[in-house]
């Protein structure tokens, strides 16, 4: 297949993905917020909130596949996996938008995740990792005339990688953690294993999304990118 064809089906298929995600979470608010979504989150039975964990893993699994199949070399699997999960979730945001009118603006506060624990923050942001991912993406495949392919990053590159996704994971998570351990200082009595998570989600409400610790990350990410475009001149 030619580089062109490759690359439109596989936009094709993330921009699918995108779709399909976008119309679970209308069943769900349909279910769940009928008046509308908003914080705290409404319990959901066990077999639901079980399914849609599982959904998750299952959404990574698919984005996983269809890199591997889009590339032999595995920095070049790597790079597809950012592209097909950048579609995806910027498109996500997007259907929701045509289907719900949702959100409201780019600063909507949003639960990104449920894995391995509550990610919360604005929509925008998001985006903004999406759209650097994409850009990460682009540098690795872009091949110079007459130049070999990309096979290698350095050991700096990827700490900045790693690192600023640390980060951002940081930033998206702090809200809840920060919340659950208020709930076990003023709950002593509890013991921090028997604490359900998912049952304390129902009452947390996001107050802080840490703009500093965010906007820290991408910039590691976008210092990677020019290391890379550094690398390939």
């Amino acid at each position: 297949m030619k580089p062109l064809s490759k690359t439109l089906w596989i936009l094709i298929f993330a921009v699918a993905m995108g779709y399909l995600e976008s119309a679970v979470v209308v069943y769900l608010r349909e279910i769940y917020y009928p008046e509308g979504f908003n914080f705290p989150l409404k319990a959901m039975s066990q077999d639901v909130t079980v399914t849609e964990l599982y959904r998750e893993a299952a959404t990574l699994i698919m984005i996983l596949a269809i890199s591997i199949l889009a590339a032999e070399l595995w920095l070049h699997r790597f790079a597809w996996f950012l592209v097909v999960f950048s579609v995806w979730d910027i498109t996500y945001y997007v259907f929701l938008k045509v289907l719900l009118g949702w959100p409201e603006s780019l600063f909507t506060t949003d639960i990104l995740f449920l894995l391995p624990s509550i990610w919360t923050g604005p929509v925008i942001a998001p985006i903004i990792n999406s759209l650097t991912m994409i850009l990460v993406a682009a540098v690795i495949l872009k091949s110079r005339n007459r130049s070999l392919p990309l096979i290698r990053l350095s050991g700096v590159i990827w700490s900045l990688l790693l690192i600023g996704s640390l980060i951002v994971l940081i930033a998206y998570m702090k809200d809840f953690v920060v919340y659950t351990i208020d709930y076990r200082h003023s709950h002593p009595s509890e013991s921090i294993n028997g604490l359900d998570l998912l049952s304390l989600s129902t009452r947390f409400v996001p107050q802080h999304f840490d703009w500093l610790l965010f906007c820290t990350g991408v910039c590691m990410h976008l210092a990677a990118v020019y290391l890379i475009y550094k690398t390939k001149r």
